[in-house]
């Protein structure tokens, strides 16, 4: 008899399940939709509302504009300068020699008298001019040092020559009435000694271009320097009446043109003074202001950029950001076709429907009022629908079809919970916030609590801030 073999079926065990890694690996998958959630959902923030102000001062870099003559040279030789930049000449004073033969120059040099001793008052001069630089040198503005560098040259070798002329024995020994031709003011003014091409032009003539300063040159008119006939020696500003052009938007050059007025401060010196305003615009959509002025020209006679600050006033009220602004359409209707009723004594409209028999009857509908004109309501759009009959309480037979709409900026009010629209009235505004008026019948009051992010909520949402 044959043995039959043995069949061994292996055993499989069951999978052994440890309920702490279920438990876990739940936990984790969680966690992750969670913090999936949390970044593709917009989140509400909330924002006390405070009692504030902006102040509208605002920073600009302005071109100066004066009446300025370009004066030429009549002879050919070197120019020497004995009027004082930055000095008011009358007409007749002598502002210059110009040496024929260089004679003069040598003379300056080879003069027995030796170096020109400059006196108290002459050094007193050139250490202002040095002390004014130092406190409003800009690093960012490196090339003020060369002008600074061409300026105190001309004032030093000004005041020797003004010494050397003082001495006019020593002239006439020299024979310098033989060589050197004297040239006076043709009338009075301001002497100044550097030309930028810029002395025509006018308000009409601004545009953005002109004030970008990496194209400006200024030419400084150097002494004891070789001219000839016709060349530019040096000009006059004649008149003390001056402008100060900065370029703005619209908007702002509304807002000063009817001050008519504004008090400016010049940042050179902390100056200030009452600008009469003026606007234009060009073609190409650019607006410029100009503010003029009947002082102070003397002081910044040789500067043809100036920064300027507007003392504008301070608008005061309730400070919100602006990202907390939001706008809304609404119902307009008349004020008599609402009233109060329900419960609640809350404001309403007797809106017309129809019974489940088809009849005629009125309703009354609570509806918020969001603002308010002398003869017209703000109403919300939630409840009405456009072509809703509405009747007037006195008179049932008269009716009102809701249709004219109208929109409000406001913020979204969340004292009671949830995003309540409130209507604000903005003052005064920048970049970053607004100034509102506080104490409205259907705005905002101190402390309210509104949603910074005025996108981030829907009207009635219920908040749940972070």
């Amino acid at each position: 008899m044959a043995n039959k073999g043995n069949k061994v079926t292996p055993y499989v065990h069951p999978p052994n399940l440890n309920i702490g890694i279920l438990i876990f690996a739940a936990i984790f998958i969680y966690v992750i939709v969670c913090v999936v959630m949390y970044f593709r959902t917009d989140h509400i923030v909330g924002y006390n509302v405070m009692e504030g102000s902006l102040t509208s001062n605002s920073i600009f870099k302005g071109i100066a504009l004066r009446t300025e003559e370009v004066v030429t040279a009549t002879d050919a030789g070197y120019v020497n300068y004995f009027a004082r930049e930055g000095e008011r000449v009358a007409k007749g004073d002598l502002v210059y020699t110009v040496d024929e033969t260089g004679k003069l120059s040598d003379y300056m040099h080879t003069s027995e008298s030796g170096e020109n001793s400059l006196s108290d008052a002459d050094l007193t001069e050139l250490k202002t001019e040095i002390a004014a630089f130092t406190n409003r040198f800009d690093r960012t503005q490196f090339s003020d040092v060369y002008n600074f560098k061409y300026s105190v040259e001309g004032t030093a070798l000004k005041l020797s020559n003004y010494n050397i002329l003082e001495n006019a024995d020593a002239l006439n020994e020299a024979g310098g009435s033989s060589f050197v031709n004297y040239r006076y003011a043709p009338r009075s003014g301001i002497v100044i000694y550097s030309i930028d091409g810029y002395e025509n032009l006018t308000l009409e003539d601004m545009t953005a271009e002109l004030f970008e300063q990496k194209d400006y040159e200024k030419q400084h008119l150097v002494n004891n320097e070789l001219v000839a006939s016709g060349d530019q020696i040096y000009k006059l500003s004649t008149s003390e009446d001056w402008s100060v052009v900065i370029q703005v938007d619209e908007d702002l050059a509304e807002q000063l043109l009817e001050k008519e007025y504004v008090e400016v401060r010049f940042l050179k010196n902390q100056y200030t003074s009452w600008g009469q305003v003026a606007s234009y615009t060009n073609e190409a959509g650019d607006t410029f202001v100009s503010l003029t002025f009947t002082n102070s020209m003397i002081t910044f006679c040789t500067d043809r950029f100036i920064d300027i600050e507007l003392l504008l006033e301070d608008e005061k009220g309730l400070k919100i950001p602006n990202s907390a602004m939001v706008t809304k359409e609404f119902f307009i209707v008349p004020k008599e076709y609402v009233t109060k009723g329900g419960n609640s004594g809350s404001d309403g409209v007797l809106l017309e429907t129809y019974d489940e028999e088809g009849n005629v009857v009125s309703q009354f509908v609570p509806t918020t009022i969001y603002d308010a004109t002398e003869t017209e309501y703000y109403l919300d759009d939630s409840v009405l629908r456009a072509g809703n009959n509405i009747l007037k309480p006195e008179s049932r037979d008269q009716k009102y079809t809701v249709s004219k709409t109208g929109s409000l900026t406001g913020v979204y009010n969340i004292n009671k919970g949830y995003a309540d629209f409130k209507q604000v009235t903005v003052l005064y505004a920048n970049d970053e916030y607004s100034i509102v008026k506080s104490n409205t019948v259907y705005g905002l009051n101190v402390y309210d609590h509104i949603v910074l992010d005025a996108s981030t909520v829907d009207d009635n949402q219920f908040i749940y801030e972070r």
